[in-house]
Order: structure tokens, then sequence, then C-alpha cells
């Protein structure tokens, strides 16, 4: 990490499928793109880690960033309250950005200074060199296989609370990356 990193406060971006929305349930009526989008269910601790990472050494500086068209933005909102996610985790709605690329991404951790971005894609992550901590997410792909080989300086992670530890390590400087 570059000394300038060090000097700023950490700020996290969260990618939403695949990271907060889970894609367990990708072939039935439950799933996103389903009969019953607001039943799909959230990675399994994503809301308590968000929220204890959001209302800690985040201080509120967490951006959801997502590609998602017109559509399928509308309904991740929709999804997003019917779960309450933001009274829930305290992440300011006001903090939440759709791109219809992905590379659009790279500009908004810039905008924003983003130290540290959870992925469950690698090719988002390659492309975001301006943060220093980035975390290709596994837990929640579903059927989708991780990749075979992960370049360095992207650490991949399992599950949110193992995310989170390794986040606030590197907070801490307790964090092997």
């Amino acid at each position: 990490m570059s000394p300038a990193a060090c000097d700023r406060l950490p700020v996290l971006g969260v990618d939403i499928g695949g990271v907060i929305v889970d894609r367990v349930a990708e072939d039935c009526d439950t799933s996103f793109f389903g009969l019953h989008p607001l039943e799909t269910p959230s990675v399994d601790g994503v809301i308590e880690a968000l929220s204890q990472l959001a209302t800690g050494p985040f201080e509120w500086r967490v951006y959801l960033v997502s590609k998602a068209r017109s559509t399928t933005a509308a309904t991740t909102r929709k999804w997003l309250e019917h779960i309450d996610f933001f009274g829930r985790t305290e992440i300011s709605r006001h903090n939440l950005f759709f791109v219809s690329n992905r590379a659009e991404k790279a500009p908004i951790c810039e905008r924003f200074g983003i130290t540290h971005f959870v992925d469950d894609r690698l090719d988002v992550l390659k492309i975001l060199t301006t943060v220093p901590y980035r975390y290709l997410f596994t837990g929640g792909l579903g059927v989708n296989e991780p990749p075979e080989w992960v370049p360095e300086g992207i650490e991949v992670v399992d599950t949110w609370v193992d995310l989170r530890h390794q986040i606030t390590g590197t907070i801490n400087g307790t964090s092997p990356t």
C-alpha cells in the first residue's frame, strides 16, 4: 500500500449482486431475476458485518456500487427497502450508486477515495487500481465457481465474518495483506 493510502480515512465500497444479494437461488422463483425477487435472500452475515463496519471503523463511509440497468436497479432499490437494509446497516441511501458497465466503478472509487472494495467479479477488482485493499467475495456465488487464479493484491474471502475481520485488520494493522 502506498504511503498516501495510510493517510486517508478508510472508505468501503461494496458491490451488491453476489456480495449482498445471494446468488444461491438463481435457478428458482425466489432468485433476484425470478418471479419473486423480493424473497431473494441476502448473503449470510452481510447485514451484521456491514452494520459493524459502517458504524465502526468506516464511520458511515460505506458506498454501494453496482452495475445494473434501470429495471434491475429499480428491483435492487425495492429489495434493499424490503429487507430494511439501510435501517439495519445504517448505510445512507445516498451512498447507493448504479453504473451501466463495470468499468464505471473505477471513477466512483476514485471520486469517493474508496480504500477497500468488495466484489464477486475478478474483472472488476483488476481495474480498481486506486483501491489499496480489494476483496474477491466468493460466498455468494451460488453455483458459479470462483476463479482458479487471483492476482497478487486481491484477497479471496468466502464469508462475511472472515471479510469483516480482514477489513478491520487492515485498519488496525493486524491484517496479513
